[in-house]
């Protein structure tokens, strides 16, 4: 059957529910807008009991019942729903109802192993005290160990750890230490006072250090019981030290290493932060500290790092050294082993570089890419196709949770839908997560079909991670603003992956997360009325309004979309900066470069999504490059950004 004949297919089958189903979601739709009002009396059970999302209006009757519903009655549902998340929801609500009124024998009929949350885990294991006390004392301390405050449902399983002497003045300091690490100063100042006589000269060197961290140098080595409360102590001060300034911090730790009797391992948690941050801040004379003691700490992060800033002095012996040293997995990564060969290339041994190139080349990825290049290969997509046939989609599309996520789209409630269909390819196997995914690409789900391929780790369905969203408006867009439509493709797959109610905690929204001033800003620039919170969530004006943005963007930079795509993601305002500070002739130094770690991935994810999409475009990634050789061999200076 031709592709076109195929899809029709589908979709008349998508579109049977819509029409037997119309008169009952209506009232569905009505019956759950009553239940999450708890008008009761709203609801005509018999008009919606066939619906497929009935289950959802009985699950807010029943969880209005609780705590007095009995836990039989919460348990058949939970096995009536255990092909959707309503079951975890209301295992959940049981156990967070039954645990507040102390009916610690319904949270264990309803339980089913430890759950999510430090409510419901704490709730958990105060009903399993006396039935298994080895288990509740170990997962009663994992949730004491924290320096932040618990919720109230943890009292009454730390206040028996305390009266069995799980909880001993030890573990109180051990959490005292913690708060004080974190800055939750009122946590900490309330577990000291729960502390005995016997640990007062550590409460006192806490308190002096406190107020006044210089004093840190004067501690004493031995504090608390048998010294019991030294090495947390010296862990919080040093870290809260590390953060405050760092430069301070590797002076006092070079005058506390040598007089303190710490175990290597808590020496090491010490000084695996120390050297990070400075690294971090490039403290002055702090290198060939952090040359001494990195050997000896396995931190992937100081390794990376050094090696950056061994990069950035273009010491290329050094680059070798420290990503010789990296653990062997960290090593294999297509970004080391591109360094690795460029360091090998820049001290001559041609043979070596080829070798490591070859490795890099191999992967998925912004080095593997340009480690291709390199060589004059093409770039490895490593790419899976599967096919399935109508007769697949039809099984799938019968699914009970496939028709509920279609019912909940087809009233509105996209979220829910969303759950339920996360819920479905969570619990398939590999095989039946590829149908699930062939089915939401059919229907044109392309969000859906994104994190159906994250949740069930289709890393290689490169057709089904990279789709053909919006195509035609990117492709419009893309051709009347002179922006190249697969960098317009690549950027929305990074902002949104295609979710165009997509709302970022700063505030961004849409598919190519626009600022409502910037929307606002670049509306007004082409004519536009300001198109508001909501309007700007228009696919097709959040696309031209974002094309807009990127033009002015690659104007800026004379059409570099390195530097463009990196101003969009932190502002022209530091790349322009970044730009004045440095003059690089290679554009791979210059991503190193970049001292955002979010920016670094961004770019770098950005440009190889373009390359894929160009790649599937294409139908092979045979004359697609990262980069254009401009872009490759440009300077990148300040000379690269053209002034208003």
């Amino acid at each position: 059957m031709p592709r076109t004949a195929r899809v029709l297919s589908i979709a008349f089958i998508a579109c049977l529910p819509t029409i037997s189903w119309a008169a009952s979601d209506s009232a569905l739709r009505d019956a759950l807008e009553a239940a999450r009002d708890k008008q009761w009396d709203r609801i005509n059970m018999s008009a919606i009991e066939d619906h497929p999302l009935s289950g959802y209006v009985t699950y807010h009757r029943l969880r209005d019942q609780l705590p007095e519903l009995p836990p039989e009655t919460v348990n058949r549902y939970i096995d009536t729903h255990s092909d959707s998340p309503l079951s975890d929801w209301m295992r959940g609500q049981a156990i967070d109802q039954y645990g507040e009124a102390k009916q610690y024998s319904d949270v264990r009929a309803v339980s089913n192993g430890e759950p999510t949350g430090a409510a419901r885990q704490c709730h958990y294991h105060t009903a399993h005290l006396d039935s298994a006390p080895q288990q509740t004392a170990e997962a009663g301390l994992r949730l004491w160990h924290t320096g932040q405050s618990q919720p109230n449902a943890c009292d009454p399983l730390f206040k028996r750890l305390r009266a069995n002497g799980t909880i001993d003045d030890e573990a109180i300091w051990e959490r005292q230490m913690l708060a004080w690490q974190a800055g939750n100063s009122r946590l900490a100042d309330y577990l000291s006072k729960q502390l005995s006589g016997a640990w007062q000269t550590a409460i006192d060197t806490y308190e002096t250090i406190d107020s006044d961290p210089q004093k840190l140098r004067e501690a004493p080595t031995c504090l608390g019981p048998e010294c019991a409360a030294t090495a947390t102590f010296y862990q919080a001060a040093m870290q809260r030290l590390i953060h405050e300034d760092t430069s301070q911090a590797l002076a006092v730790w070079r005058s506390l290493a040598e007089r303190l009797s710490l175990l290597p391992s808590d020496q090491r948690l010490i000084e695996e932060e120390l050297a990070y941050y400075a690294l971090v801040h490039e403290v002055p004379n702090s290198m060939a500290w952090v040359d001494s003691v990195l050997p000896h700490l396995e931190s992937e992060r100081a390794f990376g790092l050094r090696v950056r800033r061994a990069l950035q002095a273009q010491q290329w012996e050094g680059v070798r050294h420290w990503i010789t040293q990296m653990p062997a997995e960290q090593q294999k990564d297509a970004r080391w082993q591109y360094w690795l060969a460029r360091a090998s290339e820049q001290l001559g041994d041609q043979a070596a570089a080829e070798s490591h190139f070859q490795q890099a080349a191999s992967q998925r990825s912004f080095y593997g890419f340009a480690a291709a290049e390199r060589l004059g290969q093409p770039l490895a997509l490593n790419n899976e196709r599967f096919y399935f046939d109508d007769a697949s989609r039809e099984r799938v599309a019968q699914q009970p949770a496939v028709q509920r996520t279609q019912a909940l789209m087809r009233i509105g409630e996209d979220g829910l839908a969303n759950s339920e269909w996360l819920h479905v390819v969570q619990q398939a196997s590999t095989e039946e997560a590829r149908a699930l995914a062939d089915f939401a690409a059919e229907q044109g789900w392309h969000a859906r079909l994104v994190q159906t391929t994250i949740a069930a780790g289709l890393w290689d369905a490169l057709e089904w991670r990279f789709p053909q969203a919006y195509h035609d408006e990117f492709i419009h867009w893309g051709r009347l603003s002179g922006v190249d439509p697969y960098l317009l493709m690549a950027i929305t797959r990074r902002e949104s992956a295609y979710n165009p109610n997509a709302l970022s905690p700063a505030g961004a929204r849409g598919l190519m997360q626009l600022m409502p001033g910037t929307a606002s800003q670049v509306s007004r620039q082409i004519g536009l009325e300001d198109p508001g919170a909501y309007g700007v969530l228009d696919p097709e004006l959040n696309i031209r309004l974002g094309s807009t943005y990127l033009r002015d963007k690659l104007q800026r930079y004379q059409g570099n979309r390195l530097a463009a795509t990196a101003a969009y993601n932190a502002g022209p305002g530091r790349v322009d900066r970044w730009l004045g500070d440095y003059s690089i002739e290679a554009f791979d130094l210059f991503v190193e470069r970049i001292p955002y770690r979010e920016t670094r991935d961004y770019v770098q994810a950005v440009l190889s999504y373009r390359a894929i999409f160009e790649s599937l475009a294409n139908g092979s990634s045979d004359g697609v490059s990262l980069l254009r050789d401009g872009e490759k061999q440009v300077r990148y200076n300040r000379a690269l950004v053209l002034r208003d």
